[in-house]
């Protein structure tokens, strides 16, 4: 009979979104879990615990020590080689809206941001500079996630479940394939993890409408009056006919995350109604799920916004869901 092989449970993402939640939740499960682990001794820890019979085993990776991180690549495929290891990516990740109040309940400065004292009046531009910096370098790792989470409109007991039905006994039961829809603003910068980029710049403005400058592409009204553009309509066949059709290829080619990242000036308005139609073509013609995360709905407000306390989930102006 073959050894069983050893699980290992990478841990990583954006400062805020919950890894010492999750790890501690894995820890519940019965993995022996090491936090901020430098990549240079990552191997010679799995070796020992194998050798101590330890068959679970977590590790928390993060970036705040560049040099540790620029060779992750390589260690995790040194961990897969020869077979005798199974690897998951647990990939963290939440809205800019959701880490600044984060950081701002629990006061504490965030470890790439590049100036500003918590409580400062330049505290918040620092957060959002850190969490810039942080997804730019994350990128390449949350390509490799085989799981993401979004705990924006998650608290602790919520992400611990989730956790439990990724890594918990029984999980596998579903396809692992989730297609991702991100609307964005351009003027922000299109998302770093981005398999996909539309641009609907072309459509017609809800900005320019003083009734809809102010509204989300998520009420009725803004909606209307994009879908009120016929190239909003075209350009929905079309987009829709080629996701429809490539989508299944990527998951075919052995893709566990696709992101869909669809963009207009300020990410308000056109993107959030597009990416919100785009996302219900692909689950009602595919029968996937697919999250739809509107990552700039609420950016223009973000660094005047009073702060609210809390442990990891947010509120209701908070942009993640499941179609």
């Amino acid at each position: 009979m073959s050894e069983p092989r050893t699980l290992v449970v990478v841990v990583t993402g954006l400062s805020g979104a919950g890894k010492s939640t999750a790890l501690h939740a894995l820890e519940d499960l019965g993995f022996f879990c090491i936090d901020n682990l430098p990549t240079a001794v990552a191997l010679p820890t799995l070796e020992a615990c194998e050798q101590g019979g330890v068959a679970r085993v977590a590790l928390g990776l993060d970036v705040r020590v560049r040099a540790f991180f620029e060779h992750v690549g390589e260690v995790m495929d040194a961990v897969r080689a020869g077979g005798r290891r199974e690897l998951a990516v647990l990939f963290l990740d939440a809205s800019d809206e959701a880490l600044l109040r984060r950081f701002s309940s629990t006061r504490r400065p965030h470890p790439l941001s590049t100036a500003a004292t918590a409580g400062s009046e330049r505290a918040a531009p620092a957060v959002l500079d850190g969490i810039r910096i942080e997804r730019e370098r994350l990128a390449s790792l949350r390509a490799r996630a085989t799981i993401v989470i979004d705990t924006t409109r998650l608290d602790v007991h919520g992400l611990r479940r989730r956790i439990i039905e990724e890594l918990g006994p029984g999980a596998g039961a579903r396809p692992r394939f989730r297609p991702r829809v991100v609307s964005f603003g351009f003027k922000y910068g299109a998302p770093v993890d981005a398999d996909l980029v539309l641009d609907v710049r072309f459509l017609r403005n809800p900005y320019f409408v003083e009734a809809l400058k102010e509204r989300p592409g998520t009420e009725a009204e803004v909606r209307d009056y994009v879908l009120g553009d016929p190239d909003s309509t075209g350009f929905l066949d079309r987009a829709g006919a080629l996701l429809v059709f490539s989508v299944p290829r990527y998951e075919r080619e052995g893709k566990s995350y696709l992101t869909i990242a669809v963009g207009c000036t300020g990410g308000r308005h056109r993107s959030v109604v597009i990416a919100e139609l785009l996302a219900e073509r692909l689950a009602g013609e595919l029968g996937l799920e697919v999250e739809v995360v509107h990552r700039d709905v609420d950016r223009a407000t973000l660094e005047d916004r009073h702060s609210e306390p809390e442990l990891i989930g947010g509120g209701p102006r908070d942009g993640g869901r499941t179609a």
